[in-house]
């Protein structure tokens, strides 16, 4: 992890909101003002409570909060992180590549006939990962390509 994460009053509150409405453990909270959402990142094997059956746990939480709730799964891998904040069932591969600075960038492989979904609409996806990998893992660029 890139150096500690400071969370607000406002975003531990949403946390606590999050895991007594859905049981979930949320290890962080994002607000993206930028696209009007919140992103929680859930602990490994929880997404399924998080989502609840017919996705009734994250509808509430919608509800109560007014905003937009995207889910992503911890991972302690880099890559794996990266294709879990996209959709692991459409990423070919995740490249690491460090930089001589520190920091690091990260190519994304997908389908041709998936990049418009793994980008998502007006790059909404895409911007999650890039925020999410900064965030966590120093990863200062990613770039979606498809195999040639």
């Amino acid at each position: 992890m890139s150096g500690k994460i400071k969370l607000t009053s406002e975003e531990l509150g949403l946390m606590s909101l999050f895991q007594n409405t859905t049981g979930a453990t949320a290890r962080d909270c994002v607000l993206d003002s930028k696209a009007d959402r919140i992103i929680f990142v859930v602990s490994p094997g929880e997404m399924g409570l998080a989502i609840g059956r017919a996705g009734v746990n994250i509808k509430n939480v919608q509800q109560i909060v007014g905003k937009e709730i995207e889910l992503v799964e911890w991972s302690d891998d880099v890559r794996q992180f990266i294709m879990n904040a996209l959709n692991p069932k459409m990423v070919n591969e995740v490249r690491i590549a460090d930089k001589p600075d520190g920091t690091k960038s990260a190519t994304v492989v997908v389908d041709q006939r998936r990049k418009g979904a793994i980008l998502g609409k007006e790059g909404r996806n895409a911007e999650k990962a890039r925020l999410l990998a900064r965030r966590y893992f120093n990863v200062v660029s990613i770039q979606i390509v498809t195999p040639q």
